[in-house]
Parts: C-alpha cells; structure tokens; sequence
C-alpha cells in the first residue's frame, strides 16, 4: 500500500498559491505581438502597402488583416497566445506564407525580420517560410529539442541528436534515458515505440535527422500518455509538408570509414499529400575495456582481471512512407508506415587473468567471440481524425501494428595460454526473438466555456507478444561434433494486455492554467518457459493521477508545480531467465518473479523571460518503491552472478537549471545544468543503503557569420550513480559549420565528435564480497563532411486575399 499523497500534494499547492501572492503582481493578460519588415529580394527595397495577413494555423481563416507602411514594417497588435500563419502579398510579387508562427508565454513577441519577396514568375507564384523557432523551448514539465534549428543535426541521426539534448543521456549500446529518472519509455509521434531495448537502439542509430521534426523531453506526462515511465522521449517525426513537390538529398562521410545516404520527398495538392523517405548508414566502432575484480572472502583474496577489444561493423536502412487525405474540411485520414533492416558483424578478443591473494597470475584464459545480428522492423500506423464541432473539438481513432524480428548468433572460443593442460572450450550460441505488437487508441477533446478550458477522453488497448528462443551447443572435442547444451537452451514468451482509460481537465484563465487527469490502466501478463512452467501473475489494476498548476504574468514570469504517480513494469530483457555465459566468469540472467515499481513524483517550477534571455530553474523529489535494477552478487567459486531484482526504495531530490542568452540576433548561448541526490533504502541487502549525488551538464554556442556561414558546438558531461556503484564523469564534445549556396539549396557542414580523443567512461560497482572497476573505451572521435541539396516546385495558387489597387 502507498501511503497517502493529499497532505503532501496540498502542501506543495499552498506554498504554491503563497508566493504567487508573495509577488504580487499586476493582472496577466494573454496577448502578444508579430512584426516584420518585407523588401524586396532583388533590390533590396522596402515593399509598402502589401497585404499581410494573420491566419490560423489549423483553418487558415483569416483573423485580422493589415497592410505594412512605408518603410515595410508590419505590426499585430493584441494577439492571443495559439499558432497562426502570417501571409503578405503585393501585385507584382510571389505571395508569401510563414509557418507555425506561436506566441506564448515563454515567446509573447516574434519579430519574423526581413522578409524577402521575390518577383512573380509563371514558374513561383507562392513562397513558404517556416518562421524560425528557438533550438530549445522550455514548458513546466516539458523541454522541447527543435531538431530543425541545430546544425548538429544536418545530416546525422536520431542516437546522434539525443546526445545534445538537456537531460538526457545516451549509453554506450546507443539506448537513451533521461537523468535523473530511473525508467524511460520511447514513443515517436505520441506513441509507444514498444520495441525491444535492442530494436529501438537500432533504429534510433538509422532514423535520419531530416525525418524528425522535434524531440519533447516529458518529466511530468498527462493522462493522455501511458503511466509506464517516470519519463518519456517523444520523437516527432515530420508531417507537414509544402504545397507541391519538394525533397532533400544528403550523404555524410567520416574518418572512421563510416557514411550514410538519406532522401526524401514529399508532395502535397489541394487534399491529398504523400511523403517518403529512405535512408542508408554503414558504421564501424572500435572499443576496448579493462575490468579489475577483487573478490573477499573470510579465508582467502583472489583477483580477476579482464582486458578486452572489439570491432563492430554495422549495416543499416530505413525505409518509410506516409499518405494523408483530407476527405473533407471536417474528416482527415492519415497512414504512416517504417520500416528498417540492421545488419552487424562484431570480433572481440579478451583475456582472463585468474590472480591468487600474492597477485601472482596463475591462470591466464584467452577468449575469442565472433558474432553476427540480424534486426528487422515494421511499424504500420492508421490514424483518423474528426473535427466534431466549429470550437475545435476533435475525435481521433489510431490503429498501430508492429513486428520485429532479431537473429543472433555467436561463436565463443577459449583456451588457456598457461597452464597449457587445461581443457579449452568453444559454444555456439544461436537465438531469435520475435515481438509483435497491436495497438488501438481513441482521444476525444473538447474545449468548453469559449474555449477557455478543455475536456480530454480517452481509451487504450495494447496487446504485445515476445517470443524469445536459444539455443546452445557446446563442441565435443573426443567425438568431434557439436552436442546440445540443455541447461543454457531455453524458450521464453511473454504476452502483455493493456486496456487503458484516461480523463483530463485544463483551466485556463488570467494567467492560470489547471490541468487535472486521471488515467487507469489494466494489466494481464502470461509468461511460458521452456519447461512448459507457467507464471501465475495475477491481474491489476493501477490508477496515475497527475495534476499541474501553473501561472504566467506580466509576460515574464512563469512559476508552477506538478505531482503524478508512474509505473514501472518488469518486461521481457529483465524477465528472461536465459542465462547469458558469454563472460564465464560474469553471467547475466533476468528474473521472472520481478514486481512492478510505482514512483509518486512531484516538481515546482520557476521561469523568467527577457527580451534576450531566459532563465527556468526546476526542483522535483520522487520516490519509488520496488525499485527494479540488476543486482550483482559474487559465489565462492569467484563467479559474478548479475540479475534484476526490487532492490528497495529510492528516493530522489533533482535540481535542473535551464537558461538562455542571445546577445545578437547572430549569437544563442544555452547552457543547463542538472544536479540530483538519490538515496536507497534496501530490504534484500543492508549493503544497498546508501546515497549518493549525480550531475549532468550541457553548454551550447550557435553563431550566424557572414557569407552564410553557421557554427554551432556543444559540450555535455553526466556522472551518476547506482544501487551498488556509481558511473563515474565521462565528456563528451560536437563541433560543426555549415555554409549554404545557390539560394539556400545547397548546404555543405564540417563537423567533428569527440575531437580530442575518443571517448571514455568508468564505473564502481561494489558488494559484501567484492568490489570492481571498469574501464571503458570508444573510437568516438570522428570528423564528418556533409552534402545536402534541396529542392522543390511549388505549384501555383491564387492568394486567398485579394490585392489591394494600386496607388
């Protein structure tokens, strides 16, 4: 049972509501401001008396309507915050239309600067523009990454962008999580990704940048989202597309022999519109470890001592497709489909010093493992939206298929250098797993009382399937043949149903926004093992309130508070009970009778805006029960057992610091900083009480030079720590310019990872009768060279406002 929340939740609101009176300041409105100057692209001259109007952006129904004066300017006075469209046009010139203009509290004045209008011509009547958006956007639980606006990101891929986003930090298989939060979940487009941990590194590593519109950073998920997760990333992938026909097609090249190919188009007429893309990368990792184990024991100390290297060489495509159609104004189907193929081939070698208590080396093993995956994916997605009324209510209905396959096979090779009359091994390992996925999902919004509030409904049902099967043999040398190995062969299946239902509230008014949600969720889990043992797990299920209270005034200051409550299921990498001998001396297994974790979280936020600047700092404390992470454990023989197992409880105190600076419109400097101290309180070992403190930081510098000519860099540093160690500081660095030609169509980027040295990161990991460190490190540095072209042919159309008479 959870204790409850209700005194420490009205206690939060109370300190809340006391220093929003503390500061006391004048009522709040919500309007804003748009400006612009337009000129004239071939004289340089300003263009007076054009049309400029301000549409919005769903409807494009014109909301007000003004002309620029002398010298250009344009000006909307009085705006409420939403998204709108601005278009201009003037006889004689191309109308032009800029995109997704948003004005906020964090943003209540967007000056669109020198807007160039170009000569009409029979072959371009019409320019649009996507106004510019700030690279990183900060909300009361939300941070959002505008992957359009970095350079870093031409280019690259999804794995690539996540390591410069705030908060989150990417490990060295390639998986993100988000610091400070024990359990992660990927969704892309709103949606769980539901892959294995293997199949979503994967396909974030072949996922282009150019697919990917934005990447939101969510601490505090509404109702809407599943309650799985104290955190999500949510990878938006690009839908809107400009009338007529347009595309890009890049190639990147790396020193280290690694490239990728990417292209994609789209067109889009009156209703219908279809988008594709297809992207290639070849990529080859180096790395090295060193692993030093000292095991006690009450009659004796021995050492083990490991030293490792590998080459990886990996394959990788992506493939997708997209087709919208709007039946008419109220009624909209979408389908989306993705599908990607990895390859890989690794070779490592290690050697094994076994070492007595006067560290002398008695024995020494050398191993050699070869291997080689094979991972495919499929996603298809139906989604069909209603607008059910003129105030902007909206029913949407989502079907979602996925199936993924991944092959593995590998070789392990040992013998002993000395003593010489040992007996060697070889094993071979042969495994698939198979992961199917169905999921249906119905969302009904409502806004109510003039829009002021909204209503969300919602439900769910998720169903996945995972079947995991190994198979080993081990090599006779006597008969000369390979023999079954019956004790490591082992088939798992894990079948997962979720039905879920949500409901959410939002107030808005002077200032004040409220927003309240409840969603509920009914878990049944089955799991088969090889043995035809079944796991009796009992339905559940579990309710996630979450509530968010936030308040915007004077169009500077922003300051709210937040508390959910979040689940986290064991699935099928930590269920698995197949063992993993690779490392004869460390062997890996999951554990089936894991139990869910739940975490009560709870955040205050604070932020304020200058005309060039802005500062939003945020305190969150969280505390889970159950927690689930993989604990080691050492035998008398000196064998490392790890697993997963509810260590205990956690408890979390999280300070992020978050802030911008623009000095000119030419410089952004951002910069965060994130510092938390986790405690844990263990009944399955005294050993595991402990605390510690974690810190993750990022610096980032964009500068706008003449001649075209862009840079951007970043620097990012984590270290944290662990039930049973810590993952001590590693530093990671980015550079790149880019310089664009031919009217912005042709782009050329020099950019560089890790320049000055590869990378590398540590970790401790202590018991009652061990201790080890661990040494890892990767060829990261790499320098890259960037070709991208883009092109289009926007079709003719008639400006939907008339030109005003000549004067």
């Amino acid at each position: 049972m959870k204790p409850p929340l209700l005194p420490l939740l009205l206690f939060w609101v109370l300190i809340f509501i006391g220093l929003n009176a503390a500061i006391a300041q004048s009522n709040p409105n919500s309007l804003g401001i748009i400006m612009g100057k337009l000129q004239d692209e071939e004289t340089g001259q300003p263009i007076p008396f054009a049309v400029v109007s301000l549409m919005e952006k769903n409807t494009d129904q014109t909301i007000r309507t003004i002309q620029s004066d002398e010298s250009g300017n344009f000006k909307f006075i009085g705006v409420k915050f939403g998204s709108y469209k601005i278009k201009s046009s003037m006889i004689g010139f191309g109308p032009i239309i800029i995109e997704d203009v948003v004005l906020n509290s964090n943003q209540y004045e967007r000056n669109l600067g020198l807007l160039k209008m170009s000569a009409e011509t029979s072959a371009l009547s019409e320019i649009v523009i996507t106004a510019p958006k700030p690279l990183l956007e900060f909300g009361a639980d939300q941070i959002t990454y505008n992957v359009s606006e970095s350079i870093l990101a031409e280019g690259s891929t999804a794995t690539d962008i996540l390591k410069n986003v705030p908060m989150v930090q990417v490990d060295i298989d390639g998986n993100p999580t988000i610091a400070g939060k024990r359990s992660t979940r990927i969704f892309i487009d709103g949606k769980p990704s539901e892959y294995l941990s293997a199949n979503i590194a994967d396909l974030l590593n072949v996922l282009p940048s150019d697919a990917i519109e934005k990447i939101e950073v969510l601490t505090n998920p509404p109702a809407r989202y599943s309650g799985d997760g104290e955190g999500i990333l949510n990878i938006v992938l690009k839908k809107g597309f400009k009338v007529g026909f347009n595309g890009n097609i890049g190639s990147t090249i790396g020193t280290q022999g690694n490239y990728n190919n990417n292209v994609n188009a789209s067109y889009k007429g009156q209703k219908f519109s279809i988008n594709g893309g297809a992207a290639f990368r070849h990529s080859i990792t180096k790395n090295s470890s060193e692993n030093y184990r000292t095991n006690l024991f009450p009659d004796t100390t021995f050492y083990y001592n490991q030293f490792n290297n590998g080459k990886n060489i990996g394959n990788g495509g992506n493939a997708r497709i997209g087709m919208e159609w709007d039946i008419n104004p109220k009624h909209n189907i979408r389908v989306t489909s993705n599908y990607n193929l990895n390859r890989g081939n690794n070779q490592s070698n290690n050697d094994f010093h076994y070492i007595n208590d006067q560290y002398n080396t008695v024995r020494l093993r050398h191993q050699l493992n070869l291997g080689n995956t094979r991972n495919r994916n499929f996603v298809f997605n139906v989604d069909y939206r209603v607008k059910t009324d003129s105030e902007g209510g909206k029913f949407n209905l989502s079907l979602s298929y996925n199936n993924n396959h991944l092959s593995n096979e590998r070789s392990l090779d040992r013998y002993f250098a000395f003593p010489v009359n040992l007996n060697p091994s070889l094993q071979q390992n042969e495994s698939e797993v198979f992961n199917r996925g169905l999921s249906l999902n119905a969302d009904y919004d409502k806004p109510v009382f003039n829009k002021r509030d909204l209503i969300e409904l919602g439900f769910s049902f998720n169903n996945r399937q995972n079947d995991n099967h190994q198979e080993v043999f081990n090599f006779d040398f006597q008969n000369q043949k390979f023999v079954p190995n019956v004790a490591l062969s082992n088939q798992f299946v894990y079948i997962e149903n979720l039905m879920a239902a949500y409901g959410s509230y939002t107030y808005k008014s002077n200032g004040w926004s409220v927003k309240t949600g409840l969603r509920s969720e009914l878990t049944n889990v089955n799991m088969e093992l090889s043995n035809n043992a079944i796991v009796p797990i009992n339905p559940y299920v579990s309710f996630f309130p979450s509530v968010s209270i936030n308040r915007h005034f004077n169009k500077r200051y922003h300051i709210g508070t937040s508390f959910s409550i979040r689940i986290n299921r064991p699935r099928e990498n930590t269920l698995n009970p197949q063992i993993n001998n690779a490392d004869t001396l460390n062997i890996f297994y999951g554990n089936p009778n894991l139990n869910p974790a739940f975490t009560q979280q709870i955040g205050l936020s604070f932020g304020v805006f200058g005309d060039n600047w802005s500062f939003n700092p945020r305190l969150s404390y969280s505390r889970s029960s159950g927690v689930i992470e993989r604990f080691r454990r050492v035998l008398p023989t000196g064998v490392s057992e790890s697993t997963f197992e509810n260590v205990g409880n956690n408890s979390a105190l999280t300070l992020l610091l978050n802030g911008n600076y623009k000095p000119s419109n030419k410089i952004s400097l951002n910069g965060n900083f994130n510092i938390f101290r986790t405690q844990y309180q263990s009944s399955l070992n005294t050993a595991l009480n402990r605390n510690g403190i974690g810190m993750r930081s990022n610096l980032g510098i964009s500068l706008q030079l003449p001649q075209k000519i862009a840079v951007e860099s970043q620097l990012n540093y984590a270290n944290t720590p662990n039930a049973q160690g810590r993952n001590r500081g590693f530093l990671n660095s980015s550079f790149g310019a880019r310089k664009t030609f031919s009217k912005n169509k042709l782009m050329l980027r020099l950019s560089t990872t890790d320049p000055f040295g590869k990378s590398k990161t540590s970790s401790i990991n202590e018991g009652l009768n061990f201790y080890a460190e661990n040494y890892a490190y990767t060829n990261s540095q790499n320098f890259l060279l960037t070709l991208n072209y883009r092109f289009s042919n926007i079709k003719s159309t008639k400006p939907t406002i008339p030109p005003p008479s000549a004067k």
